[in-house]
């Protein structure tokens, strides 16, 4: 993982401690460094890498929380503390519906974990701290810009992401702290959108509310314990009002069908699609991982039906293991 020392925030937006009415210096220490590292044959080692590095938030006595691309297949975990110490983790497990993930430090862990707040308390403008491991200098401070729908192109769906402005530089895993001290989210990803006709870089956090739920199951069986969704092996995009394949992924659902990337996706079980939330929630309507999905496609001037066959995509992952 990159030394603390590589890099900085910029000075302007850094959360300075007397803005705020809860200790700042407290609250930021319960955030973490992670390194997990991924066998070379995993099933997620070419589109995620086999060594990733994120930010994780200790919300237990040794529980971390971060977000689950970190540690997806993960044979072994580092926890980086902002005082220079690291601590061994095993990844107990994450949730591909919110998009959570768990880590349990396998040593100790001196510090107070951060008071899980209330995500759907918070507010468009709301002043909040993004932060990273490292301190102030590796967090920063903004503003929520937005609490809406989020689609993303790999089979993922959130009913209200948040969105903050500006957008932290190594937003993988990052605490979102609302004004009263308190969790209400887990950064996931950067965005660009256009404002005043240039670009403007937003984070999508994951909010708190959704952890609730499901953390006694994470942190048990390593998944929620409910049946799966139909996942079908998919990469897509949007593209004016259309779902548009970009990728498959190798020996998944719709490579078995033989779907192809710039494949149009035009119905699901015969009824029209428009757009990227609208697929996957007719998708996931037909029933659990398993079911036969028929599709509707265009693909090079014709238009044919498909049934793909769903699976569990938890089946071709790597499970956690504790050495």
């Amino acid at each position: 993982m990159p030394s603390l020392t590589e890099w900085k925030v910029p000075a302007a937006i850094q959360p300075r401690a007397e803005d705020f009415s809860f200790d700042l210096e407290r609250a930021l220490s319960a955030v973490v460094g992670l390194h997990s590292i991924i066998p070379p044959d995993a099933f997620t080692a070419g589109t995620l890498g086999t060594e990733r590095a994120g930010n994780g938030v200790l919300i237990d006595r040794g529980l971390v929380l971060t977000i689950g691309y970190l540690i997806t297949e993960a044979e072994t975990v580092w926890l980086h503390l902002g005082d220079g110490r690291v601590v061994e983790g095993h990844a107990l497990g994450f949730d591909g519906e919110t998009g959570f993930g768990l880590v349990q430090a396998l040593g100790r862990i001196d510090l107070e974990p951060l008071p899980i707040g209330s995500s759907g308390a918070a507010r468009v403008n709301d002043r909040v701290v993004v932060g990273g491991v490292g301190g102030r200098t590796r967090s920063l401070a903004g503003r929520i810009a937005a609490k809406q729908e989020f689609a993303g192109y790999w089979e993922y769906l959130l009913d209200e992401a948040i969105f903050t402005f500006p957008s932290h530089p190594n937003w993988g895993g990052t605490g979102l702290i609302s004004e009263r001290g308190e969790l209400i989210g887990i950064g996931s990803l950067q965005l660009e959108r256009e404002r005043a006709g240039r670009p403007e870089y937003l984070n999508m956090i994951v909010p708190i509310d959704l952890l609730k739920p499901v953390l006694d199951d994470i942190r048990k069986f390593g998944r929620v314990n409910k049946p799966a969704r139909p996942w079908l092996g998919m990469y897509s995009t949007e593209i004016e009002g259309r779902v548009v394949v970009v990728a498959i992924a190798e020996k998944g659902p719709a490579a078995r069908a033989e779907l192809k990337a710039g494949d149009v996706i035009m119905a699901v079980n015969g009824e029209k699609v428009l757009s990227h939330a609208m697929f996957y929630r007719k998708l996931w309507a037909l029933g659990p991982a398993g079911v036969d999905v028929p599709l509707t496609l265009y693909r090079e001037g014709d238009t044919f039906d498909v049934d793909v066959t769903s699976s569990d995509r938890a089946r071709f992952l790597k499970g956690p293991k504790l050495h």
